[in-house]
């Protein structure tokens, strides 16, 4: 654990990335303080503060469907014919990954359900 950063670090919103960048360094400082004390406190919410600045400002996109299928069909080392139990036949699983074909309601089920794709990316 990290000497423990001085009492005297204020709490401010983050309003540009430069602070951002100073709040970021306050965290480094501040990581590995113990739960329940001054500097555990203000590291949870320094976190969270960067949380909702980031979220609003810095926002990365869920995948498109296509490309959530494709990626955890990757981390599976998934065949196209893998997906034919969740998606229909050889041929509606190629229309699928290809792009002619969107996926149904039964088909987002049987996918975030057997394979865990997010139904955020799934019925973007």
């Amino acid at each position: 654990m990290r000497n423990s950063a001085p009492s005297n670090i204020q709490i401010r919103p983050i309003k540009n990335d430069d602070d951002l960048n100073d709040t970021l360094a306050i965290i480094d400082h501040l990581w590995g303080a113990a739960p329940d004390t001054l500097e555990g406190d203000k590291l949870d919410v320094l976190i969270t503060l960067v949380e909702a600045y980031e979220d609003k400002h810095h926002a990365i996109d869920a995948p498109d469907a296509i490309t959530a299928i494709k990626f955890r069909m990757e981390q599976l080392e998934l065949s196209r014919s893998d997906l034919e139990p969740y998606i229909g036949t050889r041929a509606r699983v190629s229309e699928i990954l290809n792009g002619k074909r969107t996926l149904t309601i039964p088909m987002i089920r049987n996918l975030h359900e057997h394979l865990e794709i997010p139904l955020e990316a799934l019925i973007k």
